[in-house]
This record gives C-alpha cells, structure tokens and sequence, in this order.
C-alpha cells in the first residue's frame, strides 16, 4: 500500500494556476467558436452589400454630381413629360380598342370600319407628336450622359426605349404597334372583302343545250346594290394602309373565277383546238358557227356587266384602277382563248369553204366592233387589242387571197376529165352554190366590206362591181368548163346525158338568185339546152328500142303461125339484148336532180312501154306456149317499168370542195395573167 504524497504550499499554488488557464482556454474556444459563426453568417450580407453597392452608386452620383447640373435636368424633365404623358395615353387608347378589332367584321362591318380609321387616327397622332416627345427626351438622355447624372445601364435602357419610340414614326413600326393589331385587322377586313365577293359571285344558271342568244340577259349590276357600298368601304380602308394591290387580286380571282364559271356551261372545249387537231375548216365548222354565238354572249352579257361592276366597286379610285382590273378579269377569264380560236382558223389549210368561214369570223368581229372599242379600248387592256387586231388582219388577208384565187382553180378544172356516170361534177354543183352565198345577202355586204378594207391597206380603193363581175367570171368558167367537158366525151349518148344534166343543173339553182339575175336571159339558154340535150339523148338512145319490136311480116301471120313464132321470138331476142345492153350501161349513170330524173325516166318508159306492152299483147301468146318462152320473154310489162323508172339514181357522196394551196404572197384582183396557176384538188 503506497503511502499519500502531501502537497506544500507551492504546489498548490501551481495547481490553482494550471485550473485557471485550462479555464481560460475553454472560454477562448467558445469565444472563438461564437465568432467564427458570427462571421459565417456575415458573408452573404457583405455579398449582397457588394452586389448593391452600384446601385446605392447611381442613387447617390446625383448627389454627387454638381448641382448646377441637378438644378437644371428638373426643367428638362418637366418639358419631357407632358408629350410623353400624351404618347403614352393615346397608346393605352390603341391597346383598348384591340377587342373590337379582333373580332368577326361581318358583325358590325360599320362599327369596325369605324374602330379601325380610330385606331388609324391614333397611329397618325403617335407618328405625329412621337417626334416632339424624343426630342425631350432625347434632351434628356444627352444632358445626363454629358453630367455624369445618370447611371450608364439606366441611359442604355432609355436609348432603347427611345429607338421604339422613334419606330413608331414609320407605317412599318405601326403596324408592329400591340404585337401586329393593325395589320391582324387589315387582314381580317380583307377576308370580308373576299367574302362577300365570294358569297354574292354566283355564275349564270346557264344549260349548254341552249343557245347563248335563247339565254336569259343577266341584270345590269351581278351583285345586289347593297353590297357594293360595303365593298366600297372596306377598299377606302385597305387603300388607305396601302393594300390596294391585294384588294385588286382578290377581286379579280374572284369575280374571273365566277365569269369561268358560267362560261363553263357551254362546253367550250373547242377553243382549245390546235391547227394539226383537224385537216380543213369543215371539220370545225360547226364551232365557227358556236364561236360566233359565244363570244358576243360573252362580250355583251358576262364581260359587259363585269365592266360596269368594276366601274361601281372602283370609281372612287381612278380609271386607270379599275380599268386595269376588268383587262385583267377579261384576260383570266378567256376572252384570250376565243380570239386564239379565231387565230387557228385562219392557220388552216386554204379552202373556199374557209372564205365563208372566215367571213362567219369577221362578221362577228364587226358586229361586235363598239362593244370591243368601248370594253377593251384602254391601255390596260393592250394585248386584247393587239390579239384582236391581229386575228382581223389574218381574216381579211386570208378571205382577200382565197377570193381573188378562186377563178384561177376552176379555170384549172378544166384540165381534168368529166365524170364517167355523166353527172353533175362536184366543182360545178359547188361552185354554182358557192357564187350564190357570195353575192346573197348574208355574205356580200361582208365580203364587200372585207375587200375594201383588204384594197384599203395598199393605199388603193376597190370598186363593188369588180366583186359582181369576180363572181360572174366564175360561172362563165364553169360554163366553159362544161363545154369542154362535153366534147371530151368519145360516147355520144353520154356526152348528150352529161350535156343535158349539167345545162339543167345551172338553170334550176341560178334560177331566182342573184347571180341568176345578173345573167339575164344567158339563163333561159342552159333550159332550152336541157330541151334541146334531153331530146337528143332520147332519140339517139332509148327511141331506138322500139324498131327492135316491128309488127312487119306478122300482120295476118302471112307465113303461117310457126313462122310468125320464130320471127316474133328473134325480135324479142334482139330487143332483149338491144335493151340489156343500154340499160346495164346507163344504169351506172347518175341524175343527181329528182325532177330532171323522174321526167326523164317517164319519157323513156312512155318510149319503151307502150310499144313493148302492145306488142307482148298481139304476140306474146305465140311465144309464151313455147317450151323455151322465158328466153325470149325475159320481163313483163310491170318489171320493165319498173327497172326503167329506177335508173340514174345518184350514189351517196362524200363531201367535196376546191382546195385552195397555201400561198405566201398576195394575190391580185386584176387580170387573169397576174393570178397563179395554182392546182385544185377535188
């Protein structure tokens, strides 16, 4: 067991001090652990004292700054503020009427033409008195900038706030005014002008069974009066933001559109034809006749009233407006296409059947003449002009040049051979009924007017007889076309047939013309040659039978009856024969007129049958009870009329007409030498 140590004075002392300092120690801990979280908390109040030490720098650089300079930017200020106050109030007044402007225009198309010219108002003033404002303001900002006053960033943000400003003095940055709300309302009024448009555009109810001329005239306005007003409204709006352009191309897509539309009923696919879709003009003809029909209905009914409707819409605008929007309806709509039509015709092969034709065109034309000066007289509608004079010039060069040709190509007829049935050869029947259309009523006045202007053009003046006196010279050409024709033939018989048919044909469709009046008693002349041939041809043909049925030799059978058998049987074979022989060659023979075919078929059977039907009476019962009659007695009374009565019926023909050869150069109206020797096809 360790004895306790005993502690003096001394020692004790050294323990109380080593007690004290650990004491002391463990409060500089807590010190020291209390200041060290003090410190921790005061880091994010010195960062956020640094973070607003710039700001706490502005807020006091006036302060700093010289007074003087503060003193004065006061007046500054107070001069800035009253335009300012008003800019900003009138832009508060723009974004209170953006309710009204987003909505449907249909519903109060006024109340919103109404908003929108306030809304118009309120830009202008803002484009208007911006300018005053920024010039305060502009005072301002520079005042600052050059004494120190203000902060830099804070005179950025007003630089930018001043660019705005002065953006608003453009049409461009009005628009962008309150995110684009003019601009979202000219758009909405240019969908109601479009609407409307659109909802009262309605196309003709039109049948294409019917004719143009049998439909029914449409009224003088296509829209009802109530809408013009408004459509006149919305254009003074639109025109007056400068969007006159889109309200033009609006319009004409629209109404062309609606003008194709009623068109469309009448099936005019036929337009579109190309020169290489047909060989001559008679293949279209009956489109000529429908192109003449449809285009004045298009000119005096559709693009009429599409004339007068730009008119009412556009009047307030100008002329030049207006007229410029029907050229560009005129044009989408197809009036281009009727005169490309007219244009092909007269690109096809020459024809005298294309003469009348392109007469058909040009009366058309002319009839029309004031409606095309008046619709499509303006500048703006130059290529409708140019298209129009175009297609007149080719008409009237191409009527001029096949007119003064034609005597040269009958006159070439000539060389060909005549028919081999002996009838009417198809350049005479045409020729005859072609010079009758030249001089009726339809077509001379036309003709004459197409001549004229045709001489006009090389500065020379035509004279009305020299067309009277053209179309003559083609009759006395096929007068002596016939003549030779009637000498070429080596059969008699036929040339007398050939002769009688001919003669008859020009007198029955000269006879009541005008070109029969003009050929006086020239007329009278090819009837008494029908006479004079018909005669000729029976007596040298059919009159000879006849002969072939004598009674001599048989008068009280002076021979007995078995020789009078054998005599009446030989001349019934002769006649046979005589008669089979005739009739097998004229039986190919065509008399194309039923009157001449009928009076002449009468006359052979009053020369055939009487004599045949009393012969086979007195003499045929000497025949008929021989076992070999039916080689004698070939036909009855009833079949031999019969067969006689069917001859020259005519065979079915296939149109014909001259052509014409395409030429370039111009022909003459003068004497025979200057025409060309051009060939004529049948």
């Amino acid at each position: 067991m360790t004895a306790p140590v005993s502690v003096d004075g001394k020692g004790k002392k050294n323990i109380e001090n080593l007690v004290s300092a650990t004491r002391s120690l463990k409060a500089s801990l807590e010190k020291s652990r209390t200041l060290g979280f003090s410190l921790q908390k005061a880091g994010p109040r010195l960062e956020e004292i640094r973070q607003r030490l710039p700001t706490l720098e502005a807020a006091v650089r006036p302060i700093r700054a010289d007074k003087e300079a503060l003193v004065a930017v006061g007046g500054h200020i107070n001069r800035a503020v009253g335009p300012a106050a008003a800019v900003l109030k009138v832009f508060d007044a723009v974004h209170g009427l953006e309710k009204s402007l987003l909505s449907d225009p249909r519903n109060d198309l006024h109340g919103y033409l109404s908003v929108l010219k306030r809304m118009e108002e309120a830009l202008r003033f803002l484009g208007d008195n911006c300018g005053l404002a920024i010039q305060w303001l502009e005072d301002i900002v520079e005042y600052l900038e050059d004494n120190t006053v203000a902060d830099e960033k804070y005179l950025a943000s007003l630089k930018s706030s001043l660019k705005n400003l002065r953006d608003l003095q453009s049409d461009e940055g009005r628009t962008r005014l309150d995110g684009g709300l003019l601009n979202a309302a000219l758009d909405k009024l240019e969908n109601e002008f479009r609407r409307l448009l659109t909802e009262h555009s309605v196309p003709l109810p039109m049948s294409s069974s019917a004719s143009p001329g049998e439909q029914a005239c449409i009224a003088p306005s296509p829209l009802p009066v109530t809408i013009i007003p408004k459509l006149q409204a919305i254009l003074g709006r639109l025109i007056a933001n400068k969007r006159l352009e889109s309200c033009i191309s609006i319009y004409v897509e629209v109404r062309s559109s609606n003008v194709r539309a009623s068109l469309q009923a009448l099936d005019l696919d036929y337009l579109e034809i190309s020169v290489s879709e047909f060989n001559d003009v008679l293949s279209i003809e009956g489109y000529i006749a429908k192109w003449g029909k449809h285009l004045e209905f298009a000119v005096k009914h559709l693009f009429e009233a599409e004339f007068k409707l730009c008119n009412d819409v556009f009047e307030r605008i100008g002329l030049d407006v207006w007229m410029g929007c029907f050229a560009k309806i005129a044009t989408q709509a197809g009036i281009l296409a009727f005169l490309q039509f007219g244009k092909t015709v007269t690109e096809s092969k020459n024809d005298p059947i294309k003469l009348l034709k392109l007469l058909d065109i040009f009366a058309s034309l002319n009839k029309l003449r004031l409606d095309f000066n008046r619709l499509f007289g303006g500048a703006a509608c130059l290529e409708i002009q140019n298209l129009t004079r175009d297609l007149i010039k080719r008409v009237i060069d191409g009527a001029a040049e096949i007119f003064w040709e034609l005597l040269v190509q009958v006159e070439l007829q000539r060389q060909n051979p005549p028919p081999l049935d002996g009838g009417v050869p198809r350049s005479v029947s045409f020729i005859i009924d072609y010079s009758n259309k030249l001089l009726s009523d339809d077509y001379r006045p036309i003709l004459t007017q197409a001549l004229v202007i045709h001489r006009s053009w090389k500065k020379e003046k035509f004279q009305e007889g020299l067309l009277v006196s053209e179309v003559t010279n083609l009759v006395k050409a096929i007068e002596h076309n016939l003549e030779t024709w009637i000498k070429a033939y080596e059969d008699s018989t036929l040339s007398n047939f050939f002769a009688m048919n001919n003669h008859w044909h020009l007198y029955k469709h000269l006879k009541g013309t005008k070109v029969g009046e003009l050929m006086g008693d020239k007329l009278k002349e090819h009837e008494q040659y029908k006479d004079y041939y018909a005669a000729v041809f029976l007596r040298e043909s059919w009159s000879k039978l006849p002969s072939h049925l004598s009674r001599e030799g048989l008068i009280m059978f002076s021979g007995g009856r078995a020789t009078a058998r054998d005599l009446v049987k030989k001349r019934l074979k002769t006649f046979n024969e005589a008669f089979e022989d005739m009739y097998k060659k004229q039986s190919n023979w065509v008399m194309t007129d039923k009157e001449l075919r009928e009076k002449t078929c009468q006359l052979i059977v009053q020369t055939i049958v009487p004599v045949y039907r009393s012969y086979m009476q007195n003499y045929g019962p000497l025949v008929e009870q021989d076992p070999s009659s039916s080689k004698y007695v070939k036909y009855t009374v009833q079949n031999l009329e019969k067969m006689l009565l069917s001859l020259f019926q005519p065979k079915p023909l296939r149109y014909s007409s001259l052509k014409v050869r395409q030429t370039s150069g111009k022909f003459s109206n003068g004497a025979a030498d200057h025409r060309r020797s051009n060939s004529m096809v049948m």
